[in-house]
């Protein structure tokens, strides 16, 4: 049911923004806020499970179980980042399986070369497209065999290696392949963002506006432009770890003091949050 959600909302006249989430903690206040789908990105997942940046360190089973974990917090439709699917289309194959047990509403899978590297870093290489196509193949015919209809989004990371020709032509090829929705990263100028979404005008787009870096458009402009998604990757993750950073600067060089709780969360609204009153109404069920 979710995937039917999120294609309604891909179909939509405005884009839709999916916040990102990577715990459980950010899935209910990404859903708390009101937003009507959420992200799970490598780097987030990277950064708060293993403490390390994106650099493909991430196996394919943490990343479905982290999908897994968000999905039964979430009532709303899940679009998880797949990487490059952590291998060729065999495990592509053994990726989206997984990636439907979990729950995830879409996936987006893209044409690096393992190890990948997060779409902003420098040091980024990227496969054929022949083997990208044969990837995204598989992933469609998995899905479609499974009788689920998970959205299926083909990113290219070509365009610092490669050029925008390049990365646009290897758009055509994956859309050709039967990708549900292109995602060209990490353009390097509004200019360029403006040409994918004219080249593209009749495939449904997704738009990276990544922490990464300043924001260069507003969504009333990626609208007219015609993106569909707009991933907000990393707000939740860099917000938290400013929260905490102060909260235990203040703790170190503070100590203890009675302003110390007005700067944070009260135990009694956290506990409300991540369901005490659904644990105590089943106690009550069940006792």
């Amino acid at each position: 049911m979710t995937a039917i959600r999120l294609r309604a909302l891909i179909a939509a006249a405005d884009p839709t923004v999916l916040a990102g989430c990577y715990d459980g903690v950010s899935a209910r206040l990404v859903q708390q806020a009101g937003f009507q789908a959420a992200h799970m990105s490598g780097f987030a997942v990277a950064g708060s499970l293993l403490g390390k940046p994106d650099v493909g360190l991430l196996t394919m089973t943490e990343m479905a179980d982290a999908a897994s974990r968000l999905a039964r917090v979430l009532s709303i439709p899940l679009l998880a980042d797949a990487d490059t699917g952590y291998g060729n289309a065999l495990n592509v194959v053994r990726t989206v399986e997984a990636y439907i047990a979990a729950g995830v509403a879409g996936m987006h899978l893209e044409d690096q070369q393992m190890p990948k590297r997060c779409g902003h870093l420098a040091g980024k290489t990227v496969v054929s497209p022949d083997e990208m196509a044969s990837k995204l193949r598989a992933a469609i015919d998995t899905r479609d065999d499974a009788g689920i209809d998970m959205v299926i989004i083909a990113r290219t990371d070509a365009r610092a290696e490669e050029g925008l020709g390049a990365a646009l032509e290897r758009a055509r090829r994956y859309r050709d392949a039967g990708a549900d929705m292109l995602f060209v990263e990490a353009l390097q100028s509004p200019a360029e963002v403006e040409t994918v979404a004219e080249t593209f005008r009749d495939t449904p787009l997704v738009f990276n506006a990544s922490e990464a870096r300043p924001p260069e458009f507003t969504l009333d402009q990626l609208a007219e432009m015609g993106f569909s998604v707009v991933l907000a990757p990393i707000t939740t993750l860099l917000s938290a770890t400013k929260a905490m950073q102060e909260g235990l600067t203040d703790l170190h060089e503070q100590g203890l003091h009675p302003d110390r709780l007005a700067t944070m969360t009260s135990y009694d609204d956290f506990l409300h949050l991540v369901g005490i009153d659904e644990i105590d109404e089943q106690e009550q069920r069940y006792s």
